[in-house]
């Protein structure tokens, strides 16, 4: 009875790792085609304008170009709050954060930043 299980067992397993194979590659495939979806925030990879904008404003403090004034306000306690100088930032950063809230708010036209 030995004789006749062995090549049972043999050929089962063998069906099983081609069908387990199949699976594995027809999975493979529908990973590598499905649509790239951005997984990490991307940030503004540039430095400074020399007159800053609205679009320069609102990438500095994280909002859109048109937010409402307690959006921005929001967001500039957020963003000053992690840069601020006497916390370790940078006097040049907050002295940014603080342009890009004045021409959101529209205190200012732009460039008028110490440095």
């Amino acid at each position: 009875m030995a004789s006749v299980t062995s090549p049972f067992v043999v050929g089962a397993t063998v069906a099983a790792a081609a069908l387990g194979g199949r699976y594995m590659i027809a999975a493979w495939q529908a990973f590598k085609a499905r649509p790239a979806i951005p997984r990490i925030r991307r940030f503004y990879p540039g430095g400074f304008q020399p007159a800053m904008t609205r679009r320069e404003a609102a990438l500095i403090l994280g909002v859109r170009e048109h937010a409402a004034m307690q959006k921005i306000k929001e967001a500039y306690r957020r963003v000053v709050a992690a840069n601020h100088p006497d916390a370790g930032g940078s006097q040049y950063l907050a002295s940014k954060i603080n342009e890009a809230k004045d021409v959101l708010m529209g205190k200012t036209r732009g460039s008028g930043s110490a440095f």
